[in-house]
């Protein structure tokens, strides 16, 4: 099977190339922020609703392959979070989530040609243990400008798992991919039709 995934994410294709699966990457060139401002979807509808968008524009341009879309929205306190813009809105993130818990809706879909064959959506929840300042301040000094292409300002892999008091969820989902129902549907589905 002719595998893609349609993510420039690094944390995604080391997951998958660790699993042992061969696959190609092409970087779709979806306008996510248009489909969240179009969008009247809850959080797990709107991060199948752009899995599906990465994946299904690579399927059209590549009907030979099965593709692998992803996406994953923070929310917390019902409020949504997008990977901050620079260190500044990282602290914001960081200081807003400090002592809550949040959930990171993670989705996943798959699709060959015109065909959407399987989607998964899951939500581990992550306790972010109370902050001061100075904890922040030292976490995105250690981090610097990388952490902002994480959404939630954090990268649990990390030194930042110590901003952490509790985590419920699977592990390969919290870094943004349903890796283990992916694996599973592929087992089964090696040659779509």
């Amino acid at each position: 099977m002719k595998l893609i995934l349609a993510s420039g994410s690094q944390t995604r294709q080391t997951m998958l190339r660790n699993a042992g699966l061969e696959f190609s990457v092409i970087v779709p060139d979806v306008d996510e922020a248009a489909i969240k401002v179009a969008s009247n979807a809850n959080t797990a509808e709107l991060a199948l609703e752009l899995a599906n968008a990465k994946a299904a524009e690579i399927a059209a341009l590549c009907p030979w392959a099965t593709v692998i879309g992803a996406d994953q929205i923070l929310v917390c306190e019902k409020r949504r979070f997008d990977k901050p813009k620079n260190l500044t809105e990282a602290a914001e993130h960081l200081r807003f989530m400090s002592g809550k818990t949040h959930g990171l809706v993670t989705a996943v879909a798959v699709h060959h040609g015109t065909k959407h064959l399987w989607h998964h959506v899951a939500t581990p929840n992550l306790t972010m243990r109370n902050l001061k300042n100075d904890d922040i301040d030292a976490y995105l000094a250690a981090s610097g400008n990388r952490i902002c292409n994480m959404v939630g300002a954090y990268q649990l892999e990390g030194p930042g798992v110590n901003l952490f008091s509790d985590i419920s969820g699977d592990f390969f989902t919290i870094l943004g991919l349903p890796l283990l129902p992916l694996l599973g549907f592929l087992r089964e589905h090696a040659a779509p039709a």
